[in-house]
């Protein structure tokens, strides 16, 4: 690793952490020439995600709407933030995983439901019926149904 002080080629390092609740490393290095200490940050490199929306289009990835998504259908219920974040981040690892650099928004859409159906049943009702475009009661209903079929 080059110094950016001095610009030398090597250091050793000192101290290794994980950071950002383990996704990345950091790294105390200090210049073998001029002896000044610099922190690195090491992270996995991931392929870029692109999402294909139901009208084809194609935008990138964004974990945020995700989370977005999540805190909206778990307004006013005891699901906790950090329970939020890891749903978000799971989602996004399971995408990751699929080594598919193309995910469509249905897929997406069914992953934050089998989440919010373990965390909260009316976070995923919620959810549901804003993704699935609930046209009336009935269709309401039989989503209550199937859901109280499935426990």
């Amino acid at each position: 690793m080059k110094c950016p002080m001095c610009n030398y080629k090597e250091s050793k390092v000192i101290d290794t952490r994980p950071a950002d609740a383990n996704s990345t490393i950091r790294r105390r290095r200090e210049c073998l020439d001029c002896q000044k200490r610099f922190t690195t940050y090491e992270v996995i490199e991931t392929v870029p995600l692109v999402v294909i929306k139901k009208d084809h289009s194609r935008e990138s990835f964004d974990r945020n709407k995700i989370l977005n998504g999540i805190i909206r259908a778990c307004e006013k219920r005891p699901v906790s933030s950090d329970k939020m974040q890891k749903m978000a981040a799971d989602i996004e690892n399971y995408l990751q995983n699929q080594l598919n650099s193309e995910v469509s928004t249905s897929l997406i859409g069914e992953l934050v439901m089998d989440k919010l159906r373990e965390a909260d049943e009316v976070a995923y009702v919620r959810f549901a019926s804003v993704y699935r475009e609930f046209k009336d009661i009935n269709t309401f209903m039989e989503e209550l149904k199937h859901l109280l079929d499935n426990k």
